[in-house]
């Protein structure tokens, strides 16, 4: 069996040979926790180079919580622009969290300080309706994070992000222990909501939580 040969920059090639100028990857971290925001990212690299400058950079999935951090420092500094975007739980509950998650996506290329003519999306959706018109070039890529080294900056960036995120609120809720699990359903959190009832940032419309609620 080959080696898994990680991300490229061939799908931004692909764009800039359809005349595209401006291209972002687009991820998102935090759709399956109970609690927190769910946080997206969009990344611009300026060429090749740029995006190729750091040979570890993967899908975050494929990362360690120390390769991330490393990494995101090094996004920040070899990318043209970067945008971050959080939906909160409150908003989450109102819409849905794939609705949630695309307006993140969506608001996260709002936060680019290059305005991208291409938006490459990790995943099946397209955020299109989210965006006002006139609207950039959008391709949801499956496994996108795994192929695109765009959209595999912006999930590292979003995974650190959201990461940090879920720390500080540990300090602020720590019967939960949100530094360890980040909100994901561990059975430790659980059992921490059923004893203490949700909190502010837990999402009451999802199973695990709304049986908590009164």
């Amino acid at each position: 069996m080959s080696a898994d040969p990680g991300p490229t920059y061939d799908e931004e090639l692909r764009c800039v040979a359809m005349g595209h100028r401006v291209i972002a990857g687009v991820d998102e971290a935090g759709r399956g926790p109970l609690a927190g925001p769910v946080v997206a990212a969009a990344v611009v690299f300026a060429d090749a180079d740029a995006a190729a400058s750091n040979p570890l950079l993967n899908d975050s999935k494929k990362l360690t919580p120390r390769q991330r951090e490393r990494i995101y420092d090094h996004i920040l500094d070899a990318a043209l622009s970067v945008g971050v975007a959080r939906v909160e739980p409150d908003e989450i509950d109102r819409i849905n969290i794939l609705q949630a998650t695309l307006a993140a996506m969506a608001r996260a290329v709002d936060e680019l300080d290059a305005s991208p003519d291409c938006v490459l999306v990790d995943g099946s959706q397209s955020p299109a309706r989210h965006f006002p018109d006139p609207k950039p070039h959008i391709e949801p890529i499956v496994k996108g994070d795994g192929r695109c080294l765009s959209i595999a900056a912006a999930s590292v960036i979003a995974k650190v992000t959201r990461d940090r995120l879920m720390v500080e609120y540990d300090a602020q809720y720590p019967v939960y222990g949100f530094a360890g699990h980040k909100g994901y359903p561990a059975q430790s959190h659980r059992d921490a909501i059923a004893e203490h009832g949700p909190c502010p940032i837990h999402r009451r419309s999802f199973r695990g939580v709304r049986e908590h609620c009164e």
